[in-house]
């Protein structure tokens, strides 16, 4: 059975979509300043590796980091609804970048959606 990790492309798509979603934070005013690292490379293999093994790629992330735990480890961030939209408009980047079929690019979409709104901790200010 084929996985979406490998329908998509594998590592390579996802690294499309993860090099397009960083180069967008890098300078988002929003966005930026959570991200404490000078260099975002670390930020974006730990995404990369994360969105991998999400889809059916390699456990590379769980092997390294232990369970995602993605509310617990975005916790200390004010991840409110605005900064929510500046996370999916880079990320719709991303997913044009990668130029997947238009079924994919919804379920990848579907995903991102609910897990931004997840994500969001506290009220916009």
């Amino acid at each position: 059975m084929t996985t979406f990790y490998e329908e998509i492309g594998g590592m390579e798509t996802i690294r499309t979509i993860v090099d397009t979603f960083y180069a967008g934070v890098a300078e988002d005013p929003v966005l930026r300043p959570m991200y404490p690292e000078q260099d975002l490379a670390a930020a974006a293999e730990r995404f990369t590796l994360f969105l991998s093994q999400y889809w059916g790629g390699p456990t590379d992330y769980s092997d390294s980091r232990g369970h995602p735990r993605l509310r617990m480890r975005h916790a200390p961030f004010p991840v409110s609804p605005n900064a929510a939209q500046h996370w999916l408009a880079h990320f719709r980047a991303g997913l044009d970048a990668a130029e997947l079929t238009p079924e994919q690019d919804q379920q990848f979409w579907d995903y991102v959606t609910h897990a931004a709104r997840f994500m969001v901790n506290s009220p916009d200010l």
